[in-house]
């Protein structure tokens, strides 16, 4: 999928979040063409998403086209758009937690990130 095309879906799919649920969010929802991984993960991983809050700019939520790219560039339109669904999903919800000064799914993610790793050192024959 195309940036531009990523892009419009990402436009399209934030069109249908109920105006409340955005509330706060004043740096909206990003678009980048960068790949996006953290240098702990297990090589595999790509960051997709990410809510971002920042003192003096505010919160937004940044989806990273390189990173989709990376991992789904030989799967059909249907596989990119449901995983932009869950990715949208996803740190939307980190945006509502925040804002409710709950820490859920941040747990959540610390327990996938050790799952993940737990699978790409089994995977590699126990050499992390």
């Amino acid at each position: 999928m195309t940036f531009d095309a990523f892009a419009d879906a990402a436009d399209q799919l934030a069109e249908q979040i109920p105006p409340e649920l955005l509330e706060g969010l004043n740096g909206g929802i990003q678009v980048s063409r960068e790949e996006r991984r953290n240098p702990g993960d297990p090589p595999d991983v790509r960051i997709l998403g990410e809510y971002v809050t920042d003192p003096y700019l505010g919160a937004q939520i940044l989806l990273y086209h390189g990173s989709f790219r990376r991992l789904f560039a030989t799967e059909p339109e249907e596989v990119w758009l449901e995983e932009l669904a869950t990715t949208l999903r996803h740190e939307l919800r980190h945006h509502m937690e925040n804002r409710a000064g709950l820490e859920d799914l941040d747990r959540e993610d610390v327990e996938e990130l050790r799952r993940l790793w737990e699978e790409w050192v089994e995977a590699s024959g126990g050499e992390a």
